[in-house]
């Protein structure tokens, strides 16, 4: 699965691990993407999203109708 959220483009942040000795070495700061099904009322069936948790929240105040619109404005197919 990759770490890319389809609602708000969330996508990996790249930085360095410092150790104790303060040595550096690369590492990856992932966003927290979830799979999750909504039912589409318009469509009449269920479309399955790959979201981060801060685009859950918003699929809660705004709706899925709103959701799906905005992610296809911004090209990505449903």
């Amino acid at each position: 699965m990759s770490a890319h959220c389809q609602l708000t483009g969330a996508k990996p942040g790249f930085g360095n691990q410092i150790s104790h000795s303060h040595r550096r070495t690369s590492r990856r700061f992932d966003p927290n993407i979830q799979r999750k099904r909504y039912w589409l009322p318009s469509e009449g069936r269920h479309v399955r999203l790959t979201l981060s948790a801060r685009a859950i929240k918003t699929i809660d105040s705004i709706g899925i109708e709103a959701a799906v619109a905005r992610i296809r404005a911004r090209g990505v197919n449903v």
